[in-house]
């Protein structure tokens, strides 16, 4: 390439370079003689999210979790040893306080009763005739009281044997549901076998435990909300016993509440999930948990005042899973916000956008 080429390429690589620095100068000062330049429209917005403080009422929950106990249940054995001759009941079945569940042989108590009547009738005859001989100073007293000791003893072992027999009748001692027996017809059995189990599960006892720092604020009376894993209902029941002592192992404090099972949904032994209401607050103000600000011994939200936020120091309260009671600071009203808070500052111009605050 010849030097002429050179310098005339030169020449307009600079010309474009200094068009490219006079040239926005020169539109500038065009701009301005015309009057067209750019006129600022004061301080930018930040944009944020906020909330308008509302009162509700608020329930200061407890949860906890436990366990359905039958109201009552027993598992019914027999007092004697014998055969069991029959059995009165189905397993599952609904029966009645004193009715007849199992009936055991009872041939050999029933022959004993009827020999010791015979005795009594004849010692009833023979003190009949001695008494009347002691009238007549015929007999000692003393005879006639060995006589009377003898009708005495028969009739005592009589009812020996007639509190024996009831025993080889098992009767149900309370209303209740029937499960799964453990004997059959014409089997051995002896006092330490395993008949049945009744259960007795309307009402339902719910079985719980809350920390120990709570005892103060628990009583008898007390409603509660539990749920299942088997259904969806939410069920309701009514503390009525506290356990009198803190458990030194857990620092908890048992407490038993009562249900009401009339479809019998509730089984004993299944797992619940329980809600303890231990206060109600009517005028309570509840803001977004997000909008609190922690700080080294306080904490704060940002207030949107006449276009910018406003730092304001709170104290708060109770807690739930995304929101928290604030106890001074806030009055309803007042619009809290709730996003963009690690940019704020005091006096920070902003742009709100109200949220729901349900």
């Amino acid at each position: 390439m010849s030097s002429t080429v050179k310098k005339v390429l030169i020449g307009i690589i600079v010309i474009i370079a200094v068009g490219f620095i006079v040239y926005p100068q020169f539109k500038v000062e065009k701009n301005e003689a015309s009057g067209t330049g750019t006129v600022s429209s004061g301080p930018e917005r930040l944009p944020v999210s906020a909330i308008v403080v509302k009162q509700n009422i608020l329930d200061n929950k407890l949860r906890s979790t436990g366990s359905l106990m039958a109201n009552e249940y027993v598992t019914l054995k027999s007092e004697v040893s014998g055969i069991v001759e029959r059995i009165n009941f189905k397993e599952g079945q609904r029966v009645k306080k004193g009715q007849l569940l199992v009936q055991l042989n009872d041939d050999e108590i029933r022959a004993e009763i009827e020999k010791l009547q015979f005795s009594k009738k004849l010692n009833e005859d023979i003190e009949f005739r001695q008494k009347q001989l002691l009238e007549k100073e015929a007999i000692s007293k003393e005879e006639y009281e060995t006589v009377l000791t003898t009708l005495n003893t028969t009739m005592a072992d009589i009812k020996v044997r007639q509190v024996q027999l009831v025993k080889h009748q098992i009767r149900a001692p309370f209303d209740g549901i029937i499960g799964l027996r453990s004997v059959s017809e014409g089997s051995y059995l002896n006092p330490s076998d395993n008949i049945v189990t009744l259960y007795s599960i309307n009402p339902i006892k719910v079985d719980f435990s809350v920390p120990g720092k709570y005892s103060g604020e628990v009583n008898a009376g007390d409603k509660i909300e539990f749920t299942t894993d088997a259904f969806k209902d939410v069920f309701t029941g009514e503390i009525y016993a506290i356990e009198p002592q803190i458990d030194p192992k857990t620092r908890s404090l048992l407490i038993r509440a009562v249900s009401a099972n009339k479809e019998n949904k509730l089984l004993p032994g299944q797992f619940v999930k329980i809600q303890l209401t231990l206060d109600t607050y009517e005028n309570a103000i509840m803001i977004p948990t997000e909008a609190v600000i922690p700080e080294l011994n306080s904490k704060k939200v940002f207030v949107y005042k006449n276009g910018v936020a406003e730092s304001t120091e709170i104290e708060t309260g109770i807690r739930t899973a995304d929101r928290i009671q604030v106890t001074s600071g806030l009055s309803a009203g007042d619009t809290v916000i709730t996003s963009g808070t690690l940019q704020l500052r005091q006096g920070t111009a902003v742009a709100i956008e109200i949220q729901d605050n349900e």
